[in-house]
């Protein structure tokens, strides 16, 4: 086990226990009174990161994780530019297909979604099958190195180092792969405002499953990804880091049985953190010493 920073969140019970509850509690009920503000999701966004990040600083769970100054600003400006290629998928889905997508579903009769029924079990019900495409999704880009290197996947595990700002850093060739998980859930149901509300919460959940805090998963972990499960799947083992593929929802991989809850000794690609070009090449090239992409074992 990496070794541990003096004071950690679980020297303070109501940390270690209250904090992820806490944050997607507040996060959906803040979402929910000014959803018809569009400035609300940066606000979310950056206040949760603003939080953890705070935290980490404070009660980092492994020390040498700490992120200095200069390695924190290069992953904001990944994730920036990550978020700002997702944004614009969006926007040209929005633009371009929903509306024909929309026609489509009417004429053979695939509006069948429940808007009659309380939002929060719409968000609920569309985050749990988000998460559900995505955890196929994901253990494909794990399975079958051609998806690995298309999707640019490598990149997001290739660091060293994990915080809560990494659940963004992300290839941007990722950034299509990451809303397509919704996408299909428009396609099929038309689910409207609900799958603004299950977006917010699925980056809030990201953002906490790969904090650098020690954090309560006894019971919140039945259903919802706590970062230790999370750091497991980011090991720079083979063995280990193919487990865990639910980022937010750990549902699918209790009932697939892919999950498993250990601790790791290192994360990464290798024993190496590639550099920034390295990182931006990973679909075209991967590092000599990586030790998880999809074909090594064989």
């Amino acid at each position: 086990m990496a070794e541990q920073g003096n004071l950690r969140s679980t020297d303070i019970p109501i940390l270690k226990y209250g904090l992820q509850p806490a944050i997607l509690v507040g996060v959906l009920t803040l979402w929910y009174f000014y959803a018809d503000f569009p400035a609300i999701y940066p606000v979310i966004l950056v206040g949760v990161q603003l939080l953890l990040g705070v935290l980490e600083q404070w009660f980092p769970a492994r020390r040498p994780w700490m992120q200095p100054a200069r390695e924190k600003l290069v992953n904001l400006c990944i994730v920036v530019v990550g978020v700002a290629v997702s944004v614009m998928i969006v926007v040209l889905y929005a633009d371009i297909v929903a509306g024909p997508l929309s026609k489509f579903r009417q004429a053979v009769h695939l509006d069948i979604w429940p808007s009659d029924w309380p939002l929060l079990v719409q968000i609920f019900m569309v985050f749990f099958l988000g998460e559900f495409i995505w955890y196929w999704i994901h253990r494909a880009e794990h399975r079958w190195q051609v998806v690995w290197r298309m999707s640019g996947h490598g990149a997001h595990h290739s660091f060293k180092h994990l915080g809560a700002i990494n659940f963004g850093a992300n290839h941007p060739m990722e950034s299509f792969v990451l809303v397509l998980p919704a996408a299909i859930v428009e396609l099929i149901f038309g689910v409207g405002i609900a799958a603004a509300g299950a977006a917010v919460f699925s980056a809030t959940q990201a953002s906490i499953a790969h904090a650098n805090l020690t954090l309560n998963s006894k019971w919140i972990g039945w259903l919802f990804t706590t970062n230790n499960y999370h750091i497991r799947h980011h090991s720079i083992v083979l063995e280990e880091s193919n487990t865990n593929y639910g980022c937010s929802a750990i549902l699918w991989d209790r009932i697939f049985g892919t999950f498993v809850d250990s601790p790791i000794v290192e994360a990464g690609i290798g024993p190496t953190e590639p550099d920034l070009w390295s990182k931006f090449l990973m679909p075209l090239r991967e590092p000599v010493d990586s030790e998880i992409a999809p074909g090594l074992e064989t």
